[in-house]
């Protein structure tokens, strides 16, 4: 039997899937992994685990196809994705000089970013890269450890996120799709569609740079090596690739012009697609993950993080705090949280944000947290939509994808908070079912590539409560007012745990 491979490197897990010809999934693998987090508003990996686990996956997705369809295994194409933008820098021999540092969760660039944004200027940065300096730029990442690790960058040659690195192991090739390499802020021009060179040979100057080109394209075929660590066969295609929160906007076809993806996972994801490059300092301006399409993308620091530190805390599981939540109803009985627990990405931008729970009381319950968690995150998600329209982003048409589609209440505490009608499609395992599906495309004759809708209809709909309108935007309201009124105290925290002493 022919099928397509798809594994993804995400923050918590890796997973893997064989897809057949017409969508099917054969098998389906996961490997869990944490990250380190070796000082306040650090977040890396070691990427070695991240080929170790497509090898065993691989492995596992073949040895499960046999045994429970007694059938040969042929792959025919493979595609790859990964959690980003990550900057994971190698020697020559291509050899990790350091664990990679992760998306925006890390905040450790921030003198960096201050310090180029001073040299380059704002405007210059947006009209080039089409975003402002965050903690998610990748280059201000690279910057850092130029300045801070001159032992690890003196042996830096390359510069790889974990679908490239897949790629490189797999075939060889050292390429960059141009949706990765656009949050590789300031390096890349957006307008061009190339790496920016004058501001490269300044901040990465020693490091080669990776030749650009789409997710869906070939990167190369599997080498003889490569085979013999994986069991697929030599020759077989392996598509660039992208970030995931891209790659699952494929799996469910979230990535027309007009489109909002949002991805629910450890952290909260949003891609909308559009065909002009909007600029608001806000969000974050990329390409899109195919040519003619650009997208305002953001992201919440912790999404399932945050649940999952409430059922850690409390020694419950989820299916009892979803009960209890669903019993304190809309507003959890006068709880609001600032889901800040990690910083916050967008639209605030404030790397020194920190998580609030305002109005506890001695009367409530865990389910009371909960249920003030899934409307914190609810609340995040509204604070993003609403800034991306007034940017400019025409969104018509929301579909979701992730592991918490799999829970009712959220799904409809979402909608409830937002006013937005949510599409569910039938299959929402995520960006490994994107990565796999671009694999089948690249190597289709024309006219005959697959069509996500065919592989992954719309199969639930997910209406907002117009009875609660009101009470959500008093809410909402309230939620921002909450942020505005305690950031200059949260910010002194956030210093004070560093070590940094006020005036």
């Amino acid at each position: 039997m022919h099928y397509s491979l798809g594994v993804d490197i995400g923050t918590s897990s890796t997973k893997g899937v064989l897809v057949g010809a017409d969508g099917t999934i054969a098998a389906s693998a996961t490997r869990a992994h944490d990250v380190d987090r070796p000082h306040t508003g650090w977040v890396e990996m070691d990427a070695r685990i991240w080929w170790d686990e497509f090898v065993s996956i691989t492995a596992e997705l073949m040895a499960t196809v046999r045994q429970t369809q007694g059938s040969d295994v042929e792959i025919t194409a493979v595609g790859v994705s990964g959690m980003g933008p990550c900057v994971l820098l190698a020697d020559a021999d291509d050899e990790p000089v350091r664990p990679a540092i992760l998306y925006g969760v890390d905040t450790r660039s921030g003198a960096q970013i201050a310090r180029m944004t001073d040299e380059l200027g704002i405007d210059e940065i947006t009209r080039i890269g089409g975003s402002t300096l965050t903690s998610q730029a990748g280059g201000a990442k690279i910057a850092w450890i130029s300045d801070e690790e001159p032992d690890a960058w003196a042996d830096a040659r390359r510069f790889f996120m974990p679908a490239s690195w897949l790629a490189r192991k797999l075939t060889g090739a050292y390429v960059l799709d141009h949706q990765s390499a656009s949050q590789t802020s300031p390096l890349y021009d957006i307008e061009n569609e190339t790496w920016y060179d004058p501001w490269w040979q300044r901040y990465a100057a020693t490091i080669e740079q990776p030749r650009l080109t789409w997710a869906g394209e070939i990167a190369g075929e599997v080498t003889d090596a490569a085979s013999e660590s994986t069991g697929i066969p030599a020759g077989t295609p392996v598509i660039t690739g992208t970030i995931d929160a891209w790659t699952e906007a494929v799996s469910v076809g979230a990535h027309e012009v007009g489109d909002l993806m949002l991805m629910y996972g450890t952290t909260m994801f949003l891609v909308a697609t559009g065909e002009q490059t909007l600029r608001t300092p806000s969000m974050w301006t990329t390409a899109g993950a195919f040519p003619g399409t650009r997208n305002l993308a953001g992201g919440l620091s912790t999404s399932g993080a945050l649940t999952a530190w409430l059922k850690n805390l409390t020694g419950s599981d989820y299916q009892e705090l979803l009960a209890e939540a669903e019993i304190s109803g809309p507003g959890a009985r006068g709880l609001l949280i600032l889901p800040y627990f990690a910083g916050e990405r967008t639209p605030i931008q404030d790397p020194d944000a920190r998580g609030v729970i305002a109005g506890l009381t001695l009367e409530h319950g865990r389910g009371d947290l909960y249920r003030a968690a899934l409307e914190a995150t609810a609340l995040g998600v509204r604070h993003n939509v609403e800034t991306m329209r007034a940017a400019g982003a025409d969104i018509t048409r929301i579909v979701a994808v992730g592991g918490g589609t799999q829970g009712q209440l959220w799904l409809q505490v979402i909608s409830d908070v937002t006013g937005l009608v949510q599409e569910v499609p039938e299959t929402t395992i995520g960006a490994s079912y994107g990565a796999a599906f671009l694999a089948a495309c690249a190597i289709a004759s024309d006219g005959a590539a697959p069509v996500i809708t065919d592989w992954n209809p719309i199969t639930k709909t997910i209406t907002p409560n117009a009875e609660l309108r009101a009470f959500y935007d008093a809410l909402f309201d309230r939620y921002v007012r909450l942020y505005e009124g305690t950031k200059d105290v949260l910010h002194e925290l956030a210093s004070d745990r560093r070590g940094i002493s006020h005036e």
